[in-house]
């Protein structure tokens, strides 16, 4: 399968920069995987679509404050850090920019605590150590990191401390939001209220919960021209007794299962192919590395609730796995020609 079959031109101006002034009031795209038909709404339309046949399954990680500003001891001068992913306490893989400022044993300072690189993978990646720090690094990271939005959403590092950091404090992050880890969030997830989960909840349509936290590989860029060969990074998944039982006895029920996100998608599909059929009924953790491309076999998902995806990312071979590529092209197609929104901050599709 070649990576130049999920390739598609998008206006940049349709590149969401900010998010609709109201969560709920994103756009929405209505598919129907058996007919191609296509309907469009406003997320908070959702409640009225769905019904107690329905169930969502949510990713409740959190977004961190990932991005930091550090200087070697001495030097006036900035260097980023990127954290990815807590390898053990106070230990952390991360990208730094500009690499050459970070060799092997370099000590650095951020915002008064001190790290040293630790390693240099293969891939040029650092793992850096925060020394002498016994206590709670992820409160430190909020007071002294700033959201890590995507390089699409452009911001000026000079206005850090702006209007526009301080919106995505608040909204690059769900309202559900529960346990720190996430270097990126799960964006289709923005668009959810409050108001919209008690309608939800009105409509006896329940809301189960997991977590993955997000990782960078979910959005590293696919480099083999064959998309079979692409590797994704292992991210850290969880699900407690009670979601797993509650999954498990709604599947059972008969209901159809409506994945929030990419990322629960894949969660869920894992656990049921590890499983060789959608079954588990206690907590359950581990690492997901799961690629979903199109010939994929899904086990869990009826629908899925997903923002616009870039061309040729993973993302959309997800998509295009669940709903086919022909049918997913069309609809990118129409939702362009109608000017709606794309990636982090967009609008979104429900697929059913």
């Amino acid at each position: 399968m070649k990576l130049a079959d999920f390739d598609f031109t998008l206006p940049d101006e349709l590149i969401a920069q900010h998010p609709a002034p109201s969560r709920d009031g994103s756009r929405m795209m209505l598919i129907h995987r058996e007919t191609g038909k296509r309907e469009h709404f406003r997320f908070r339309d959702l409640p009225d679509i769905l019904n107690p046949k329905h169930f969502l399954v949510v990713n409740e990680t959190r977004v961190f404050p990932a991005r930091l500003r550090a200087r070697r001891p001495g030097k006036n001068e900035e260097i980023e850090i990127l954290l990815l992913r807590e390898e053990s306490h106070g230990r952390w893989l991360a990208l730094t920019k500009p690499g050459r400022k970070t060799p092997l044993g370099q000590r650095l300072q951020i915002g008064g605590i001190t790290a040293v690189v630790a390693v240099i993978t293969e891939s040029g990646n650092r793992v850096i150590e925060f020394e002498g720090f016994e206590g709670d690094l992820f409160e430190v990271f909020e007071k002294i990191g700033e959201p890590p939005t995507p390089p699409y959403i452009r911001r000026n590092d000079s206005l850090k401390y702006s209007k526009d950091a301080e919106e995505d404090r608040l909204r690059y992050q769900t309202v559900y939001a529960r346990q720190s880890g996430s270097v990126a969030a799960p964006t289709a997830g923005l668009h959810f209220t409050e108001e919209v989960l008690q309608r939800l909840y009105a409509k006896n349509v329940p809301v189960c919960k997991i977590l993955l936290h997000v990782g960078y590989g979910t959005f590293k860029p696919i480099r083999t021209e064959e998309v079979e060969e692409h590797k994704m990074e292992p991210e850290f998944y969880s699900v407690d007794a009670e979601n797993a039982v509650r999954i498990r006895t709604l599947k059972d029920q008969g209901r159809d299962l409506v994945a929030v996100g990419t990322t629960s998608a894949r969660c869920l599909e894992y656990l049921a192919l590890a499983r060789n059929e959608y079954s588990f009924d206690r907590e359950v953790s581990g690492y997901c590395n799961l690629f979903i491309y199109p010939g994929f076999e899904f086990k869990a998902l009826n629908g899925l609730i997903t923002n616009f995806h870039l061309p040729k990312s993973t993302l959309f071979m997800l998509v295009s796995a669940f709903a086919g590529r022909e049918l997913m092209l069309d609809c990118y197609r129409e939702a362009i020609s109608r000017g709606y929104r794309f990636y982090s901050y967009g609008d979104c599709m429900l697929i059913l």
